[in-house]
């Protein structure tokens, strides 16, 4: 099998020294666009600021309930009636029961109503925004072809997606479909996006089923459907699942599910992928009987092009297709993107009596699913040799121990006079100091557009969690494929020294959480 899977006219551009670029998939700290935020300090100031730290406050508490009601309310609610938070107080707060009305379909989420939303754009988008990017900039760079040109964002919210999807793809972009049941935050999100140029052609729609009877059947297809912190609102497992084959339905490409990072956002994103997958198995093994029968002229023809469409795969954050190693376990599979606050959340949000940081931890779960079969590739180690640390000691030569300390320490002559010019002097957190910060970061993800980039085999583990540097080890929790199909998965503890592989021990001590690991 594996011999197969490593031909040898096939040119390897992998080597040591860029296993570490193709293996970079995390962010450092993330920059909020300056666009973005001109555009929520615009609505919030056309907006009812008073006791905007209450309503900032009731938000999170609201959500915090919703955690725990979810079972309750599949349990005790029928269709059509009135979903009230049964753990909500008695008392002002009361308001701040927010359930929807179950509709036919399992259309269930929290309504948000005018307070609810400002306190929203104020204190969760800029994270929703930043967890959103880091996702999506991930498929791109494992799907270098990739340039979605229709797009379905599903709970848009206030599109917080859109926004990343702008950043990530700015030019390929051609129409995007939204779908989201509530009107105020329609409304924010039509605020928030005018005085915008090159925007794509925008549709909202109230639910799927509108979005369904208003498109012709032949352009349902979406190149990227995506649907962040929208189904862990719906309580019931059966609503989630009819949503998501829904969802599945419209997608002609990737697939999109992001949640937050808690024990039961990853359970949902764990279900759901595993139904999808096990839906498109299912497919994939009736077609397979379809063309195990004799071949009937025209029906033969009609099931193979139906087997190269079915199937899916998943293309990140999971190297295998197989059962997650996480479940029935005490860890969750969920990731950490740190982001610097914008002035709306150092204002509004509170910190018990603690000073608030400057920045703020969004974790979340993800998963990116493709349409089709996964693409066989060689595993990046296979026929690469590394030097243990004896080994690369031996090889050195006298001349190379040999200290210049005039090159280290330079000259009175090669000091450079520090100008003393006001131009050159910038205020402290100005707008020209953001915006070259982000020309920098643009410069920079154009010279990684340029790197090598991890392929889509199973070669390629996950690193789940940080990983834990003692001495000269480094210790590192690292979902992998144990099949050369990828058809299988394990949670492994994987550790590297420096004595037996200084390579990878290098690359290691820089690895963060998120990142690939080479097999």
């Amino acid at each position: 099998m594996a011999a197969a899977l490593l031909p040898e006219a096939a040119p390897r551009l992998l080597t040591p020294e860029t296993l570490r670029s193709a293996a970079k998939q995390s962010q450092g700290i993330h920059l909020v666009p300056l666009s973005l935020r001109r555009a929520i300090k615009r609505y919030l100031r056309d907006q009812d600021k008073a006791h905007m730290n209450r309503k900032v406050l009731l938000l999170s508490t609201s959500f915090d309930r919703a955690k725990g009601t979810g079972a309750e309310l599949a349990a005790a609610a029928t269709r059509g009636a009135l979903l009230d938070d049964p753990n909500a107080p008695s008392g002002a707060e009361q308001r701040a029961a927010r359930w929807k009305v179950r509709s036919t379909y399992g259309d269930i989420g929290l309504q948000y109503r005018e307070d609810e939303t400002v306190a929203y754009v104020a204190s969760r988008m800029p994270a929703i925004y930043a967890a959103c990017h880091r996702v999506l900039r991930e498929v791109r760079r494992r799907l270098p072809e990739f340039a979605p040109a229709k797009v379905l964002d599903f709970g848009a919210g206030p599109s917080s997606a859109l926004w990343a999807l702008r950043a990530v793809w700015p030019k390929s972009i051609e129409q995007v479909n939204l779908v989201e049941p509530s009107k105020e935050m329609q409304r924010a999100g039509q605020s928030l996006l005018d005085n915008l140029k090159g925007l794509p052609l925008i549709h909202s729609y109230d639910s799927i089923q509108e979005l369904n009877r208003n498109i012709e059947k032949h352009e349902r297809g979406h190149d990227l459907v995506i649907s962040s912190y929208a189904l862990g609102e719906i309580p019931s497992l059966s609503d989630r699942i009819t949503i998501v084959r829904q969802l599945w339905d419209l997608t002609s490409d990737v697939l999109v599910l992001l949640e937050p990072g808690t024990p039961q956002g990853a359970k949902i994103i764990s279900q759901m992928r595993s139904y999808i997958l096990w839906m498109e198995k299912r497919k994939c093994r009736k077609v397979e009987k379809s063309l195990s029968r004799p071949p009937s002229n025209m029906k033969s023809i009609v099931a193979q092009e139906a087997s190269l469409k079915n199937g899916s795969f998943v293309v990140a954050p999971c190297p295998h297709d197989g059962r997650c190693p996480l479940e029935n376990s005490d860890k969750y599979c969920h990731f950490v993107q740190r982001l610097e606050r914008t002035s709306s959340q150092r204002a509004y949000k509170r910190s018990k009596g603690v000073p608030l940081r400057g920045f703020e931890d969004e974790k979340f779960c993800y998963v990116a699913l493709r349409r089709g079969k996964r693409p066989e590739e060689a595993w990046p180690l296979d026929g690469m040799k590394f030097e243990t640390l004896k080994e690369r000691h031996a090889k050195r030569k006298p001349e190379d121990l040999i200290i210049d300390y005039d090159d280290q320490f330079p000259s009175e002559q090669d000091e450079e006079v520090p100008n003393d010019g006001g131009d050159s002097l910038v205020p402290y957190a100005s707008d020209e100091h953001e915006l070259s910060l982000f020309h920098d970061s643009e410069e920079a993800e154009e010279e990684e557009e340029q790197t090598i980039r991890a392929d889509l085999g199973g070669g390629w583990g996950r690193i789940i969690y940080s990983p834990i540097r003692r001495g000269k080890q480094v210790q590192m929790d690292v979902c992998r494929a144990t099949k050369r199909d990828a058809s299988e998965g394990a949670f492994e503890r994987v550790v590297v020294t420096k004595s037996k592989n200084p390579t990878l021990h290098f690359q290691a001590r820089r690895s963060l959480w998120g990142d690939l690991w080479p097999f």
